[in-house]
């Protein structure tokens, strides 16, 4: 097969990463980058393509076979409508869009035109939450009952000076940046969550935006679960120091960020190991537990969804998170916001 035509739309921090992975995969190829800012033409000229600043233009002379669309969120709806109406199929980076109504409006574009949207959330390509999806919804820990979860790390001074906006609240903060990661994951691997409740603090970096939250959530099979977030404290306990997803980070193996309890059984993440009685126990605390642990092979979870969406433009696969799962993954993590500003628990 010919390689597939790659438009890039945004060649910023994570657009510089899409271009790696597109250059590096023989069944697709680079075809032109777009970008507002025409500085970024230097990163056109260095992988040797062209570089527009008009996104019609673009998918006018290229005639691209999918668009990776990497622009800041406000963007991404007027991307999608433009490569909608050229029947692009797009890769749209998380989160779908800067608003509900604009993710709305996203979704209503692939209902209409039929042209697949997939939303980059991409750890649900990796192996680890795949398993745990496996496990917990395959009943191998019995009926779920609750889940924790801990997102606990130190964001260096300079991550904030280097991008104001993070200090803010129109885009800012671990909720919107981090915690949306954390929230699609457990949509993925447990279900929909059904109602949320959380404070939140700026006491740490006294910011105008949060630094650390604490949540408790309902999801809707009645499981209950809670969660503990922070960019202002010195611990291993996210996922991404845990999963060792990215060799940017340092790994801390040994540790979990998750930790989902059945009615059989317990399960640990990313370590997972499961924990239970052997069948010919009796269960109860005056007993032994047992432990095995779950291997999987450890690949990249963008190379597996650049593949995915090389699969999804051939016709070959849905897309894995479509419009509508990025818009509930959006809807579930403002939720967490707006119960922390209003102190009450919000129903989705």
């Amino acid at each position: 097969m010919e390689p597939l035509k790659i438009a890039l739309i945004g060649a910023g921090l994570i657009g510089q990463r899409h271009i790696d992975l597109i250059k590096a995969n023989p069944a697709c190829q680079l075809a032109g980058i777009c970008d507002v800012d025409p500085r970024r033409q230097t990163a056109a000229a260095q992988v040797e393509t062209r570089f527009y600043t008009d996104l019609e233009h673009l998918c006018q002379a290229e005639h691209p076979d999918g668009a990776i669309i990497a622009t800041p969120n406000q963007f991404h709806t007027t991307g999608a409508e433009i490569c909608a109406r050229y029947s692009i199929p797009m890769l749209i980076e998380k989160p779908l869009a800067e608003s509900i109504s604009q993710a709305k409006r996203i979704v209503e574009i692939t209902a209409t035109t039929g042209v697949p949207v997939l939303v980059g959330h991409h750890r649900r390509h990796n192996p680890l939450v795949q398993k745990a999806r496996e496990v917990v919804q395959g009943g191998d820990i019995g009926q779920l009952v609750s889940v924790s979860i801990m997102w606990l790390l130190r964001k260096p001074d300079d991550y904030f000076e280097l991008g104001q906006w993070r200090a803010e609240p129109s885009g800012g903060g671990p909720i919107l940046i981090n915690l949306i990661h954390d929230i699609d994951n457990l949509r993925y691997i447990c279900g929909d969550i059904e109602q949320i409740f959380a404070y939140s603090s700026s006491a740490a970096r006294g910011f105008a935006v949060e630094d650390t939250v604490t949540l408790s959530f309902r999801f809707k099979h009645g499981a209950i679960g809670s969660g503990v977030v922070s960019d202002a404290v010195p611990a291993p306990w996210s996922y991404e120091l845990t999963s060792g997803e990215s060799s940017a980070y340092p790994h801390y193996g040994e540790q979990n960020c998750y930790i989902f309890a059945g009615t059989k059984g317990s399960l640990t993440f990313p370590q997972l190991r499961v924990w239970l009685y052997l069948p010919e126990q009796p269960p109860g605390w005056y007993h032994p537990l047992t432990q095995y642990q779950i291997e999987v092979d450890r690949i990249d979870p963008l190379l597996a969804q650049l593949d995915h969406f090389l699969a999804v433009i051939r016709g070959e696969a849905s897309p894995l998170v479509s419009a509508q799962d990025g818009l509930q993954t959006l809807v579930t993590t403002l939720a967490v916001r707006e119960s922390a500003q209003r102190n009450v628990p919000i129903n989705l």
